[in-house]
This record gives structure tokens, C-alpha cells and sequence, in this order.
């Protein structure tokens, strides 16, 4: 399903002049690879090395926004440029030079605003894609033409981030979609992402607001708005680097907590009439706490394993604003009934949690989701 590889025409070839031209290359890019580059001059020749060894045979574009970098990145991938255009893949660089950084966002916004091709993979600058990322990324987009495209991952350093990298390699394509409240963000990870142009432009761009915002999971909820899909090839196609300089790390808990909780109440708790939250504990009292009014009297119970939480019976919200203030009861997990929020840990209860779950022969999506 690889497109056929196409003649590009050059400027003496052209009929029509430089105009002409600029037209053909933005008709005849099948792929952009949408870079992002802030001081990652330690990386990028692995990176880019990693592109040259593609092997989709359509036409790709290599388009680069420097981001204020203070290194020499915009000088390395000059370097490349002319390896890179031997091998028929087109390069554009641009960048500006200011004090500060815009943020991940607004550079990822400029790589695409200069790109040209019917499809845009993401690919940041501190990690590797492997040869056939782009090929079967693209057969995958075509059968899922409003749809964010993911892929497997191999995490380095080796063994860093485990219960996220494992989490990100095994839940299923139904979970694509059924986990998407959870605190690991979008179930197909940025670094991941491929998708048609014509899709992007619907959903519309990244936030700008720069350090802080967590630009992909935003962006990643409104595509499921939108009507979009999720989906994910079942190889692993990217070496995901895992380092204290990631703009990951300056996102707050605080800022993914209520975006997944605005979220939840809109796609799900919207949707039901009563529920029950998974766990008495912390984590289940502050879902409690950050829902809206009328979602806190939808919660019927708490439920729970811990005994000594059972045994108090009810937990009181304190802070309420009503009297008398409201008291929830506290259940055994046994004796509680569907629908299910469930605040407790993936992959840290030894198979309890799922084990229970099981027993209760509940369907996620249907019965119960998970939130933490």
C-alpha cells in the first residue's frame, strides 16, 4: 500500500517557473515529518539518520521549526539537508531567535503551517523511528482516515517508566478509547502520532500557551469531540526516550486532573444517572470533590477492599456547603453496584484489582472506566 514513488520536477523542467514548481511539491508530498526542535543537538543526527532510513517509497518532507534554540540544532540539520534531498525527501527549516522559547505547541503549529504533505507524522527530536514507521503508519491512516495513528514503543533508557511503557504497548484497541481518562494521558502517545492533514485542520491547532500546557492531551480530546478515531499499529515503530529535559515534566497533576475530570463528566457521567466510585480512599475523594453538584449527587457509594474504610460506614463531605452535609455510604466491592468509576492504580495491585473486576463479569466502557 506504499504510494508510487513520483518524479519530482525541477525548476528547469517546470513549464510555469518557480510557481509551477511550488505547486507540484505541495501536490506531490505524501508525508510531512513534523519536527519540533528546541536544543537537541545531542540527538538529532540519530534522529535524522533514522529518517533517511526509511523505507515508505511515496515522498516525504522533513519540516523543521527551531523553537529559540541556544545550541547549534538548526546548524545540524542544515548539515543533513543535502543527504536528506538525495534520498527524495524535501526539506524546510525555519525558526526564530527570540529570548524564550514559544513552547511545543506553537513550534509544532509553525512545522505545520510550512508543511506540504497529505499526511503529518510527529516525530520529536530526541527520539528514533524505525524504518517501516512511516510505511505502515500510512497504510494504517488509510484505513483510518479521521484518526490518530499510534504504534508500539521501546522505551530508553531500558526499563525506565515501566508501568507507563507497559501500559502503552499492551492495552487494547478497545482501551484506545475506553481509557482515555486516565492519568497517562492520551492512550496514543504524542511522539506516536500520524494522521492526514485534512484531519488536523478540523480539529484544529495545537494550544500556544507554551510551558505548562499540556497541548497534546487538549488537543487529543477535542479530536474525539470532533467525531475522531483512535487506533494503533501493534509494532513497535518508535525508541521513545525517556530524560529529565522532556516538556513533559512541566506539566502539573493538578492541570491533567481537571482536564480529565471535565472530560469525564462530559462523556460519561453525563450519560448516566447514578454511579458508583471505586475506592474510599484519597484518590476516589478527590474525584469526589472536584465534580460538579449535580455529578456529586449522582454518587450513590463508595466502594472499596480496605475493611477499616468499610467499617466507618459513610464518608462525610466535609467542605459542603449543604446542610446537612452529605454522607456517602462506603460499600464492600461485593455489595456495590454498576456503573463503575475506578480510582485505583492500573498494574499496581498484583492482578487484585483486575481479578475483582473480572469477578463481577462487568464490560469496560459499559459497566465501568477507568480514571487513574
Amino acid at each position: 500500500m506504499n504510494p508510487p514513488k513520483r518524479l519530482r520536477v525541477t525548476q528547469n523542467e517546470a513549464s510555469g517557473g518557480e510557481e509551477e514548481e511550488e505547486e507540484e511539491r505541495r501536490r506531490a508530498v505524501d508525508v510531512s515529518i513534523i519536527m519540533p526542535v528546541y536544543n537537541a543537538s545531542c540527538w538529532l543526527d540519530e534522529c535524522l539518520q533514522a529518517i533517511l532510513d526509511q523505507d515508505f517509497t511515496g515522498t516525504m518532507e522533513l519540516s523543521v521549526f527551531d523553537d529559540a534554540s541556544t545550541d547549534d540544532s538548526r546548524k545540524v540539520v542544515e548539515a543533513w539537508r543535502d543527504r536528506l534531498e538525495a534520498r527524495g525527501i524535501s526539506v524546510v527549516i525555519s525558526g526564530h531567535n527570540s529570548a524564550k522559547p514559544r513552547g511545543v505547541g506553537y513550534a509544532k503549529n509553525k512545522a505545520i503551517s510550512q508543511s506540504c504533505g497529505q499526511y503529518l507524522c510527529f516525530q520529536d527530536a530526541d527520539d528514533v523511528m524505525l524504518p517501516e514507521r512511516v510505511c505502515l503508519q500510512y497504510e494504517a491512516s488509510l484505513l483510518h482516515p479521521n484518526s490518530l495513528i499510534g504504534c508500539k514503543v521501546q522505551r530508553l533508557p531500558e526499563g525506565s517508566t515501566e508501568r507507563y511503557t507497559r501500559w502503552i504497548n499492551t492495552i487494547t484497541q478497545d482501551q484506545l478509547t475506553t481509557q482515555v481518562y486516565t492519568s497517562h494521558g492520551p492512550t496514543v502517545i504524542m511522539p506516536t502520532w500520524f494522521c492526514s492533514k485534512s484531519w488536523f485542520l478540523k480539529v484544529g491547532w495545537f494550544d500556544e500557551g507554551g510551558k505548562g500546557v499540556p497541548e497534546d492531551l487538549l488537543f487529543f480530546y477535542h479530536s474525539i469531540r470532533q467525531g475522531g478515531g483512535v487506533a494503533r499499529v501493534d509494532q513497535c515503530l518508535l525508541v521513545y526516550r525517556y530524560h529529565e529535559k522532556a516538556a513533559t515534566h512541566s506539566v502539573t497533576e493538578e492541570t491533567i486532573w481537571k482536564l480529565r475530570v471535565d472530560f469525564l463528566q462530559e462523556r460519561v457521567l453525563s450519560q448516566w444517572e447514578s454511579f458508583t466510585i471505586w475506592n474510599a480512599g484519597k484518590q476516589g475523594r478527590k474525584l469526589y470533590r472536584w465534580l460538579s453538584p449535580a455529578n456529586q449527587k449522582k454518587v450513590k457509594a463508595f466502594c472499596d477492599v480496605d475493611e477499616n474504610k468499610i467499617q466507618k460506614g459513610f464518608y462525610t463531605y466535609e467542605e459542603s456547603k449543604q446542610r446537612p452535609k452529605p454522607k456517602i455510604p462506603i460499600l464492600h466491592y461485593k455489595d456495590a453496584s454498576a456503573p463503575f468509576i475506578i480510582c485505583v492504580k492500573l498494574d499496581m495491585t498484583g492482578g487484585v484489582l483486575e481479578e475483582n473486576l473480572n469477578s463481577l463479569q462487568l464490560k469496560e466502557g459499559k459497566d465501568y472506566y477507568h480514571f487513574n
